[in-house]
């Protein structure tokens, strides 16, 4: 079957090691279900993959990927839950956590394996492409604002860095759930767009907030974690789902303490958390902003156009 995989790794030309190619079927296992891949959506964790974070080259070839939507052999349409393990569901009660294309092959594939515990039911309202944005961006917002944060209407919420999967899809779920979201981007069209999925307001990186906000959504790590630490109230919570412009130094530990602000890690979410997130999408209407799809074979394009960070919305692989 035709995958995208990971041949090599390398930390400084990750797309070097990218390989759209022939790769084996998934094999038969208990408890698990072949999904016929209908459509799946990129995350940074491919290029970090591809980076090697998170994989050795012992694990290599990997085929990447932890989103998907398709149909299983029964023709039920369903999404993929990527988060493997923990739970004994499909693998051993003492597995650890994995995500597909960790240490099970991924979903940039015509076909992939999974647990039958990760399936949930497709929303009928939502298309396979709309659904297969959802498992790890939207989830990841979902669980960070109402999961982790416990964000309520009227709260005052900071997304850094607009027009990527996590950020567009907080903006989204912020405003249908009334939240009063705020985003920075150094570019200004994606402010632009920011504003007009909901955002109360849209500024500069570091630039001064209306007010303080209750809850800061940090994604970014070094070029924006100063910013995010003074913009949140006493009392107030960061939390963190990533660091792609690196790891923040100094942590600012005595603003911290002395103003009581809470930090708390997410990653992805539960299979209740992406039930709970469908639910939503479905009765809201709400739907996540797609930047382009682009067929499996091109998939190189794909990751090109993550990497440039020119996207807004995701960027979702679809069968040729």
């Amino acid at each position: 079957m035709l995958a995208a995989y990971a041949a090599h790794l390398d930390p400084d030309h990750p797309l070097d090691g990218l390989v759209v190619g022939d790769r084996p079927e998934p094999e038969p296992r208990e408890h698990w279900t072949t999904v016929e891949v209908r459509a799946a959506s990129l995350n940074h964790h491919d290029l970090w993959s591809l980076r090697g974070v998170g994989l050795r080259a012992g694990q290599l070839p990997m085929i990447l990927g932890t989103d998907a939507a398709g149909v299983t052999p029964d023709g039920r349409e369903v999404v993929v839950h990527g988060v493997i393990g923990v739970t004994g569901h499909g693998v051993g009660p003492d597995e650890t956590r994995t995500l597909l294309s960790e240490r099970y092959p991924g979903t940039f594939a015509e076909r992939v394996a999974v647990p039958t515990w990760n399936l949930l039911p497709k929303p009928a309202g939502l298309s396979f492409t709309q659904a297969a944005c959802l498992p790890t961006a939207w989830l990841t917002a979902y669980r960070m604002l109402f999961t982790s944060a416990g964000a309520r209407p009227g709260d005052r919420v900071l997304v850094q860095g607009a027009g990527g999967g996590v950020s567009t899809a907080a903006v989204l779920l912020g405003a249908a759930t009334g939240l009063e979201v705020h985003v920075t981007s150094r570019d200004e069209g994606k402010r632009s767009r920011a504003l007009d999925l909901g955002a109360a307001s849209a500024v500069e990186p570091g630039d001064r907030l209306p007010a303080k906000v209750d809850v800061v959504l940090e994604t970014v790590g070094a070029a924006t974690w100063s910013h995010s630490v003074r913009s949140v109230r006493p009392g107030g919570t960061i939390v963190v789902a990533g660091a792609t412009s690196g790891d923040a130094a100094p942590a600012e530990l005595t603003r911290l303490f002395f103003q009581e602000i809470r930090v708390l890690g997410a990653t992805m979410g539960s299979r209740e958390d992406l039930a709970g997130l469908l639910r939503l999408l479905d009765r809201t209407g709400v739907r996540p902003v797609v930047d382009r799809e682009v067929p499996l074979p091109r998939a190189r394009e794909a990751f090109e156009r993550l990497a440039a960070g020119s996207q807004f919305g995701k960027v979702v692989l679809v069968p040729a």
